[in-house]
């Protein structure tokens, strides 16, 4: 009777296809560690330091995990010089800082040109020669006349602050500006870009020169008395720059240092973990959360800088255009680690030993099993490809994520859209390694009793 039952399973087991018989083992050498796992722990319930230097040391790495994200931002926008011309080239098309540029540069060229006192000048001569009527005339307009001439060369001016020709003296103004930018934020020298009255400021003389040809060919002769002039506008409000300045080189130095140092944290912490998939969830978990929290810290950061900049520096409008044009690529790179943190934790979850997990899996092999299976029907097979692709599925899985992985890290300057473009390739990879991937066929009893 006993070899009876015994003999059940055995037969059992013989109807099930080798998929099938490889996850039944693999649940019961899982469910055989767990309970030996719970058996020990029952035996004792001493204190372990796994648990609470892997929670530290998983916090440090979240806590740094902005800082790092802040550091080669910091780091980029100086060694990068496309990437900071990529930061300022959107601000000429906005059309609050194209304002502020047109109100500068116009002030500038009327004050160079003292409108006023040549009418003036001109009343007098015309009054010596005789013509007092005239002179008198020229008096009583003479401020309807500067309005008028204030408004020509405004107009012309805001022509050509929203030209193509204008946009491209801005990307090769900043170009060349890049490396007095790393002068200012080192504090050394004064060019293009320099810091005045602990403000950043920006050297306008190129664009008055371009407006002062432009009012010369549309016949404004007196536009070629503006002598050359080096003005300079505000572009972003200081008052701490000497603390940002040493606080940037500290980050600037550290650029390099604070993604290893947050990575390593975080591998730390999972190794020392009793239970590392639930810490490698939990890490990627908290690193996620930390990113949301810079996002929150960027938001109140553009308030304060709001609420600091004086209408009578920066109008409101611009200085928000500003602030969002230098923290564009913060976001780009918190969204980024944002999203590759919650497909590790997806990652992690979806393979663990789980009720949810593993019905998960088994739908997925599932579906690739009967879409196979479907295709053997209609004489469609990958015969021994198949075989060895299934013979070898966890090498393949394994170089999968290794080279999506290896992409992530050597891509230039990965986006949000990169990350999804790379796991929607990595999800297809995975799946065709399912689909293709067959059991060798297994013979038939030779002989049966």
């Amino acid at each position: 009777m006993s070899q009876d039952h015994e003999l059940e399973p055995a037969a059992a087991n013989s109807e099930l296809s080798q998929d099938e018989r490889t996850e039944l083992e693999r649940l019961r050498a899982e469910k055989a560690e767990l309970s030996s796992e719970g058996a020990g722990t029952a035996r004792k319930r001493r204190f372990s330091w796994r648990t609470p230097v892997s929670i530290v040391l998983i916090v440090l790495g979240c806590i740094l995990g902005p800082v790092a994200v802040l550091g080669v931002w910091a780091g980029n926008e100086v060694s990068d010089t496309g990437r900071w011309v990529a930061t300022v080239e959107p601000l000429i098309h906005d059309p609050a800082i194209q304002a502020v540029l047109t109100d500068k540069i116009t002030k500038e060229i009327t004050s160079q040109l003292n409108l006023t006192g040549t009418i003036n000048q001109a009343s007098a001569q015309l009054n010596d020669r005789g013509l007092t009527r005239i002179s008198s005339l020229l008096n009583t307009f003479g401020p309807q006349i500067t309005s008028a001439v204030t408004g020509f060369i405004h107009t012309t001016v805001q022509k050509v602050i929203s030209s193509p020709a204008v946009a491209k003296i801005w990307v090769q103004v900043n170009t060349v500006a890049h490396k007095a930018l790393v002068q200012v934020l080192s504090g050394q020298g004064n060019g293009a870009i320099s810091t005045a009255n602990g403000q950043i400021t920006l050297n306008l003389g190129p664009f008055i020169a371009v407006v002062k040809q432009d009012l010369i060919q549309h016949g404004f002769s007196l536009a070629s008395n503006i002598p050359p002039i080096s003005p300079t506008v505000a572009l972003f409000q200081a008052k701490d720059l000497g603390k940002a300045q040493s606080a940037y080189r500290l980050i600037k130095t550290l650029k390099i240092v604070l993604p290893i140092l947050a990575l390593a944290l975080l591998a730390a912490g999972v190794y020392a973990a009793r239970k590392r998939r639930r810490a490698l969830i939990g890490a990627a978990l908290g690193l996620a959360a930390s990113m949301l929290v810079l996002a929150v810290g960027l938001l109140i950061a553009r308030s304060i800088y709001l609420n600091s900049v004086p209408p009578s520096v920066l109008p409101g409008d611009a200085a928000a255009s500003a602030f969002d044009a230098m923290v564009y690529f913060i976001k780009v790179g918190l969204r980024v680690v944002l999203a590759v943190a919650l497909v590790v934790a997806i990652g992690a979850f979806i393979t663990g030993p789980s009720h949810t997990a593993i019905q998960t899996r088994s739908a997925l092999k599932s579906g690739a099993g009967w879409v196979r299976n479907f295709g053997e029907r209609r004489g469609v097979s990958t015969g021994p490809v198949g075989e060895w692709t299934y013979a070898h599925r966890k090498a393949l899985r394994i170089g999968a994520v290794a080279l999506m992985a290896l992409i992530f890290v050597f891509w230039g300057h990965p986006t949000l859209l990169v990350v999804i473009v790379l796991v929607v390739i990595l999800l297809v990879l995975l799946g065709l390694i399912e689909l293709i991937g067959r059991p060798a066929a297994e013979p038939e009893t030779a002989a049966q009793t």
